[in-house]
């Protein structure tokens, strides 16, 4: 997704130019590979954090962008989350892993980023816990210079993704067959579960998301999902109800594997997250 053209990469891009067209200068985003134990969630506060290395990307794509960490909105992260009783430290040595940067890196190709704040999932993946972890922050919403952001995946198993053409021809967007009947059903779902709800019942919807029976397969492990849940509470208050959302890309890579972008909120009428 990061060194190859995508619909996907396009669409995040164009999100960043209307980021700094709207004078975004904090980005706040949970991604899926790092968790903290136990009752613990982490927030990057390493002042010049490195990035950990993409298998099968040349490094030509990422080593010299200049990630640009914001200690300052970090702080006041911790401070609300400690505030909504959770258990949220700082972490001044992760380094920044690929679900991050390489969305930064296509939003701002420029390398004139805003300044990041990055959050860590907490690894007993509890919807209910990340969700209210984004009703910890939602306030933040109201504020034009903040952009909150969770990334992941619609369908991310894997174990059951197909492997044959990246290993024998490194094409990660070759599509031989169909996506399987069980990554079709559940990604249906999860455009049913955003695309249809607002303000609590999007809550409702998207944690429920994980009782189906396809959740399973379209998902061997938790850690792809969560961040839906995690926005799902930034944007699922009452006040939220008939707030838009756009479905703005889809990408399909590995055989199985669905990437799809939503923003929810727009730009005019209410506050923005992706």
């Amino acid at each position: 997704m990061l060194g190859e053209e995508s619909t996907s990469a396009d669409y995040w891009e164009k999100c960043g130019q209307a980021a700094l067209r709207h004078g975004v200068k904090h980005i706040i985003i949970m991604g899926a590979h790092w968790s903290a134990l136990n009752d613990e969630i982490q927030v990057s506060m390493n002042p010049n954090p490195g990035k950990d290395p993409i298998g099968g990307v040349h490094p030509r794509w990422y080593k010299d962008y200049k990630l640009i960490p914001d200690l300052p909105m970090g702080e006041h992260v911790i401070q609300l989350l400690r505030d909504s009783g959770f258990n949220a430290k700082p972490n001044k040595s992760c380094v920044w892993i690929h679900d991050i940067y390489t969305l930064i890196i296509r939003m701002f190709p420029g390398g004139n980023m805003p300044p990041t704040t990055v959050l860590s999932t907490n690894a007993r993946y509890d919807p209910h816990f990340h969700m209210r972890m984004g009703m910890a922050l939602r306030s933040l919403r109201s504020r034009p210079d903040v952009l909150l952001m969770g990334t992941g995946g619609a369908v991310h198993n894997l174990y059951r993704n197909v492997w044959g053409p990246i290993v024998k021809y490194n094409d990660n967007f070759a599509q031989e067959v169909p996506p399987a009947n069980w990554a079709l059903n559940f990604r249906q779902e999860f455009e049913d579960a955003v695309m249809k709800n607002s303000g609590p019942a999007l809550r409702r919807a998207v944690v429920s998301l994980m009782k189906l029976p396809d959740f399973r397969d379209a998902h061997a492990t938790d850690d792809h999902f969560i961040a839906a849940c995690f926005c799902a509470g930034l944007v699922g208050h009452e006040d939220d109800v008939g707030a838009p959302v756009e479905f703005g890309a889809e990408t399909w890579e590995l055989g199985n594997m669905c990437n799809d972008q939503y923003t929810f909120g727009s730009w005019e009428a209410f506050p923005v997250a992706c």
